[in-house]
């Protein structure tokens, strides 16, 4: 973007592929040089009561949310370590630090991506990278739009009306906007924050303190 200086590429890949992820990494480092910051931002929002949640549908859920975490990290980590400087994001959710009914593959895996990134945070800790988790709550987002629209279709409640629902405990009684998501994934990402690393930041209003 001529703008702010910087080059931009896309390549597209499914996370859940770890061959597509590594391709997709091959041709971006082609343009844009070797990576130094990752954010793990894919992930899919499914939920069932557990007696209804088949193998087929943990394994969805956690090859998305999780393991394309995993592919991903491990397909840049060696280029950070090389480096002695890198920074790789975890976006989980309040999910991943509560558990919440009927999203259970949902909070498995972002308890699972919580769970890497202190471990890895652990192993990674003398090499000038770092490894943190977002954990955001209901946020203003497509998924959460989904999660809205499934709540009037279910319950035949108005919008606004589903809205209070998710954010009932959020003692700001509103959605979390992308931005605020965004700016703290930015700060994480500079120098000021190296010696944060290991920590999973709620951004909830107020929701969760963990």
């Amino acid at each position: 973007m001529k703008e702010h200086g910087v080059k931009v590429a896309t390549a597209c890949a499914d996370v859940a592929d770890e061959a597509a992820v590594r391709k997709a990494i091959s041709t971006l480092r082609n343009v844009l040089g070797e990576p130094t910051i990752l954010v793990n931002n894919a992930g899919v929002a499914l939920s069932a009561p557990f007696l209804k949640s088949d193998a087929a549908f943990w394994r969805k859920v956690l090859d998305i949310d999780l393991m394309g975490a995993v592919y991903c990290t491990q397909a840049v980590l060696p280029a950070m370590l090389e480096a002695k400087w890198g920074r790789v994001i975890n976006i989980a959710s309040t999910a991943g630090v509560v558990g919440s009914a009927y999203i259970t593959t949902y909070c498995a895996a972002k308890h699972g991506m919580i769970g890497l990134t202190r471990a890895l945070a652990m192993e990674t800790a003398p090499t000038g990278v770092t490894v943190n988790a977002v954990c955001p709550g209901y946020t203003d987002t497509d998924m959460t739009e989904q999660s809205i629209a499934n709540i009037t279709k279910k319950t035949g409640r108005k919008r606004e009306e589903a809205i209070a629902s998710l954010v009932a405990h959020n003692p700001q009684k509103r959605l979390i906007q992308p931005a605020e998501v965004a700016d703290a994934v930015a700060w994480l990402c500079g120098d000021n924050a190296g010696s944060v690393t290991g920590q999973s930041i709620v951004i909830a209003g107020g929701e969760i303190t963990p």
